[in-house]
């Protein structure tokens, strides 16, 4: 057994979650239900603006996110990301080690501002992010580890990499590093506007295929440049040799590399849908990495992402992880009798 399950690259960002109303996206100014990408003058201006207003603060970004759910459940994982000399900093190094998740930042001498993903949440449980980099910005092939890569089971690189150049080319760089060292590879295109304006650089990592493509309902058609899901389950297939596309209160399709199934979601009412897609992913990837079918790990991964759209923040607590573990457990208590 390899020495991790996952292996993951993504932008290290502090999330700080604001439940506002629909007015407040109005009067900032802020296009609702997507991921923009904004400059220091603007990320301070909005926390200026949302002072006072109740809040959640997390260690985050799209794939820290997936890999501390994987590491919950009870798999291994290691993390490459860079973040900035200052207290958020800190806070993002303490909770990945907090939390048992392995990482190189112990060796980069840190400099700069820590990026922030400053998360809105309308009463619809709608999510709108705006992002300053920071310091993530420079997250470069300087920052992999092959040694930890070619000892996991699955690369899992975020798609918002993308979004800056040096992130990008560490993206194909760590893809490459797989390939050569027979680590499969997961990704997320992670965002609507990621696909709508670098889609050239999604396919420059993706390359060949990757082995599993995570996508959500918008991002697949946007993608497939397809009017339908039909028409993009069919074409996702020269990008992925497998790949899931979630649909919220809809569930999921999953395609195992022959066929393709609807897996439906849990019902809840849903509070908040920021990280549900990350959560997804992450109890996705430890099922497949402890023998479950893709139809299983789509179910476990269901039903974890229904726990924590049905909670304020991107994560799920010790006693959300519990009832999903209690959920595996008897799954397998089933299988063997």
């Amino acid at each position: 057994m390899k020495q991790f399950q996952v292996y993951g690259i993504g932008n290290a960002l502090v999330d700080i979650d604001f439940e506002v109303c629909e007015s407040t996206l109005a009067r900032l100014n802020i296009a609702k239900g997507v991921t923009t990408l904004i400059d220091e003058h603007t990320h301070h201006r909005l926390l200026e603006e949302l002072d006072g207003i109740k809040h959640l603060k997390a260690c985050g970004g799209s794939a820290a996110n997936t890999l501390f759910t994987v590491q919950q459940l009870g798999a291994k994982t290691f993390y490459s990301c860079k973040v900035g000399n200052d207290e958020a900093g800190d806070f993002f190094y303490r909770d990945l080690v907090l939390h048992g998740l392995q990482t190189n930042l112990h060796d980069e001498s840190r400099h700069g501002v820590t990026g922030k993903c400053i998360v809105l949440v309308t009463p619809d449980a709608d999510r709108t992010m705006n992002t300053y980099l920071g310091i993530t910005a420079e997250f470069s092939k300087n920052q992999l580890s092959e040694d930890a890569l070619k000892n996991s089971e699955y690369l899992y690189i975020e798609g918002y990499l993308v979004a800056s150049p040096p992130g990008c080319e560490a993206a194909i760089t760590a893809r490459a590093m797989a390939a050569k060292h027979k680590v499969k590879t997961a990704m997320t295109l992670s965002d609507p506007n990621m696909v709508t304006y670098f889609k050239k650089d999604l396919c420059a990592i993706i390359g060949d295929k990757v082995d599993v493509l995570f996508a959500n309902e918008r991002e697949a058609l946007l993608f497939t440049e397809s009017s339908n899901l039909s028409d993009a389950k069919e074409r996702l297939k020269k990008y992925a040799h497998t790949f899931v596309i979630t649909m919220g209160e809809e569930g999921a399709f999953v395609f195992d590399g022959e066929k393709t199934l609807h897996i439906p979601a849990y019902p809840v009412k849903v509070v908040d849908t920021v990280g549900a897609g990350d959560v997804f992913a992450g109890a996705f990837l430890f099922a497949v990495t402890q023998g479950y079918t893709y139809f299983e790990a789509a179910d476990l991964a269901s039903l974890a992402a229904g726990k924590v759209v049905a909670k304020f923040g991107p994560r799920l607590n010790n006693d959300e992880i519990q009832l999903v573990k209690d959920v595996i457990l008897r799954k397998e208590a089933a299988i063997q009798a």
